[in-house]
């Protein structure tokens, strides 16, 4: 991958001094400490180097296809029925049918049950989700993929081939494999009577998307297919974007309603709701919430969907506003410690403890 800017001057300039005073601290036999500190230093960027370019091939090149055909191979060994059992949500005239697909992914069908017409969110494993569309017996007429990473549109192809007539939306900005319809924000996808509008969601990706399906001509409560930006007590990595990106977009779905269903990319409400326990232990929401997932997980049950109201109730990365979680999480970030955290400070602090929460 060619990095932008590497072929200006200065920068070569810049680099062969930094090299060269490297060198220099790590030739002195009186820099031990300079040493352990510059090591510190290398391993971390070094990691974030091979980090960067691992994500750069898995995304940009035909390496990232086939992991993801490996991936897929490997779950349908191992999960022949699904990783969770889903139960589908009947509204007047409207079906969500979670679909589990890979280890711990999820697709949704979305049927309009007097039409027979059904759209699918982020159909990974096109060979699960046809299996549930031949169930049914619908018609699918559109494919909504949240981004780009292979999980959530390897079977963007197949399907699309498979129906004809079937139109795949997504962001322009994001590299959606076999896009025919882009969409921008607050784009609305019309199939029968289901209304889905598109909320742009950068921050995971470039041109993350969430789907609103609008409850009003069901008369039910509005779905929230959040991809990647949301997940049950968690929210996802920042990969193409800043705290602040991130914190924009998550603020873009606090302005909807609390009875608004939320059916995340992915079954990570333990893992997630485990660390909101390290943050805010006396959560008193979150510790009813953990010991229903508890149950829900022994018998491999899907805990989607939550809500909205639920999550402001006890996901971390949605109480960034809250007092008593920048009080949990110790002092500001200033010289002296009395500084206060912005929301965006707040929310990369919790994300940097969440990933050092996940690796012991």
């Amino acid at each position: 991958m060619a990095w932008p800017g590497w072929s200006a001057p200065w920068l070569w300039v810049a680099g062969c001094g930094l090299l060269l005073l490297v060198l220099v601290l790590l030739a002195s036999p009186r820099s031990c400490r300079a040493r352990r500190t510059l090591r510190g230093l290398l391993m971390a960027r070094s990691k974030r180097l091979l980090f960067r370019i691992g994500y750069s091939l898995y995304t940009r090149t035909w390496l990232g296809y086939l992991f993801y055909r490996q991936q897929l191979r490997r779950a349908r060994n191992r999960y022949p029925k699904g990783h969770s059992r889903t139960q589908p949500r009947l509204f007047n005239g409207v079906k969500v049918l979670p679909i589990p697909v890979l280890s711990d992914n999820y697709s949704y069908l979305i049927i309009d049950t007097q039409a027979r017409l059904a759209v699918v969110v982020d159909p990974s494993d096109p060979q699960a989700v046809q299996a549930s569309i031949e169930k049914e017996g619908v018609d699918l007429v559109a494919i909504l993929c949240t981004h780009k990473h292979w999980d959530h549109s390897g079977g963007n192809r197949d399907l699309s081939r498979r129906h004809q007539d079937c139109r795949v939306y997504g962001s322009p900005q994001d590299g959606i494999p076999y896009l025919t319809h882009p969409l921008c924000h607050q784009d609305v996808v019309s199939v029968g009577r289901l209304q889905i509008r598109a909320l742009a969601t950068p921050g995971h990706t470039q041109g993350h998307l969430v789907y609103l399906l609008d409850g009003e001509p069901y008369k039910g409560p509005s779905c929230l297919f959040s991809g990647d930006l949301l997940f049950l007590s968690g929210c996802g990595r920042t990969f193409e974007g800043t705290a602040e990106t991130m914190l924009s977009s998550l603020d873009t779905v606090l302005g909807l309603g609390d009875d608004t269903l939320l059916w995340p990319g992915h079954e990570y409400a333990e893992e997630n709701l485990g660390f909101a326990g390290v943050v805010e232990p006396e959560n008193l929401a979150r510790e009813r919430k953990m010991q229903w997932v508890q149950r829900q997980r022994m018998e491999r049950k899907s805990t989607c969907p939550s809500t909205l109201g639920e999550e402001r109730s006890y996901n971390p990365f949605l109480r960034t506003h809250c007092l008593v979680l920048q009080e949990a999480l110790g002092p500001g970030p200033g010289p002296t410690g009395d500084d206060s955290y912005s929301r965006a400070e707040l929310l990369e602090k919790l994300r940097r403890l969440k990933d050092l929460h996940k690796s012991k």
